[in-house]
């Protein structure tokens, strides 16, 4: 299948020499979340882009307990900026943790390379830990990688409506990787972030020159050793990578608008395995309640009186859904989460731990940990940890002109298939009563919108922008009226 013979595929003298893998059982687990996170803002403020949370899950988080269920006994995560971060993430998980730091962000191969001489000559699989999968595909990656059919394994997603030039793509020929190349204009797949190595791969890992070279003319490249070189580079020596295409999804979280992608991904993931209504003792389902769909309750979850569910739910621990407030679409509620008052939560949608929509509030996207929304509020989009959100606040979702929003990531216009005329806010951000805020904006964590302020363009992180009123005096009284 893969065009070599276990064990006996002669290469160029200079080249290493594959004879199978070493049938990896004493793997390790390799977790890269290092890096700056630029592309991110304003979420990466605060934390290192994959301590960022999907599902109220830390993305590292979720992979390496992914890893641990394929099989890993034995993880080490390479972390840099806001490398507390992923600390706190992965506290209490089943599995020791090594952490190594990377002083500066200089790429994933470089990251990879400062592990290498822990692992060994042991295989490993690497996960970058800001990509969201489905269980299945992280574990299939995992026993190709034990298998040690080929000197290495990748999982790739294809490519849909998502431009090539916003990845680093490949073809897929026979089950086998080939036509690697960074931000180019071909190519029908892309690397998914997750991959299997054996011990021959290794010296492609520090051989890195630090820049990608397979790049289209005119590419240009940022200085950084891409992971991705040095698999292009084991295809131009003939040493054969496995595809493994994802059998639920596969996500990467690169930019603002990925998070709404990504957690509309994993519950419709969530949905599909969904077998019948699960409530734990001590929920109460109020008998008024109209409920379509299907739900999970964790112990203490309410959904009370008058209350409406249209769509599957997840009640997390504590959490209620009360007073005649509305879920229309997928939604999960972290624990101790509140729905209240006539509040309607739609979409596919995550409210973290300890937040709260309430008020005839109207919500569709994200919201993290401790965040408020209240009084007659209208938001779409994506809100950082303990956000306040003032009444009356709205964000704008549609433009006059029907398009959609076209953003800047250090200084290159992207419009993003999907979220593009959502609303971002930083951590720690708020608003006064009746700001708008106009599609696609970005508000940095620690700043403030005013009191009634219409905001149309991004607002840095640590910034506070108020409205400049001019107010005009006439004289008014009973005469106006003929007294």
């Amino acid at each position: 299948m893969f065009g070599f013979r276990q064990g006996n595929l002669l290469l160029h003298p200079n080249r290493p020499i594959w004879d199978g893998g070493a049938k990896g059982y004493g793997m390790w687990g390799v977790l890269l979340a290092a890096g700056e996170g630029r592309k991110f803002w304003p979420f990466a403020d605060v934390r290192n882009k994959c301590a960022f949370p999907i599902g109220t899950v830390p993305m590292v988080r979720r992979m390496a307990e992914q890893l641990v269920a394929a099989g890993a006994s034995r993880l080490v995560a390479v972390i840099g900026v806001g490398g507390g971060s992923v600390r706190a993430a992965l506290a209490g998980l089943a599995c020791p943790v090594e952490f190594l730091e990377q002083p500066a962000p200089r790429g994933s191969a470089e990251a990879l390379a400062r592990a290498l001489p822990l692992i060994g000559s042991d295989p490993c699989v690497v996960a970058y830990g800001d990509v969201v999968a489905d269980a299945e595909t992280v574990a299939a990656v995992w026993r190709a990688t034990r298998g040690g059919e080929t000197p290495a394994v990748a999982a790739v997603a294809e490519l849909h409506a998502e431009r090539p030039g916003d990845w680093i793509t490949c073809d897929v020929r026979d089950g086998a990787l080939g036509g690697l190349q960074g931000h180019g204009r071909g190519g029908a797949y892309r690397l998914g972030g997750i991959f299997g190595l054996q011990s021959v791969a290794y010296p492609y890992v520090i051989a890195n020159p630090g820049v990608m070279t397979h790049v289209p003319v005119g590419g240009m490249p940022a200085l950084e050793a891409e992971l991705a070189e040095s698999l292009a580079r084991m295809v131009d020596d003939d040493l054969p990578i496995q595809a493994v295409l994802p059998t639920g999804f596969l996500a990467d979280v690169d930019k603002p608008w990925h998070i709404l992608q990504a957690t509309t991904a994993l519950l419709t993931d969530r949905s599909r395995r969904l077998g019948r209504n699960e409530i734990a003792d001590g929920a109460r389902v109020a008998d008024s309640a109209e409920i379509s769909g299907q739900v999970v309750l964790e112990p203490g979850a309410v959904i009370g009186e008058r209350c409406v569910i249209r769509g599957d739910a997840w009640i997390g621990r504590g959490a209620s859904v009360t007073n005649g407030s509305i879920l229309q679409g997928r939604v999960l509620l972290g624990e101790n989460a509140r729905v209240r008052d006539y509040a309607l939560v739609s979409g596919n949608t995550v409210l973290g731990p300890q937040s709260i929509c309430g008020h005839g509030a109207e919500f569709d996207g994200v919201l993290l940990e401790g965040s408020y929304l209240y009084h007659y509020c209208e938001i779409y989009g994506v809100l950082g940890a303990r956000v306040d959100i003032g009444a009356a606040t709205v964000c704008g979702t549609l433009r006059f002109d029907d398009s959609q929003t076209t953003h800047r990531i250090g200084g290159r216009p992207e419009q993003p298939g999907n979220g593009a005329n959502a609303s971002f806010l930083g951590d720690y951000s708020r608003t006064g009563v009746n700001a708008i805020l106009m599609p696609g904006v970005k508000v940095g964590a620690y700043s403030c919108v005013g009191a009634g302020v219409i905001l149309y363009d991004d607002l840095p992180s640590r910034q506070l922008v108020l409205a400049r009123q001019e107010l005009v005096h006439r004289p008014w009284g009973p005469e106006r009226y003929g007294w």
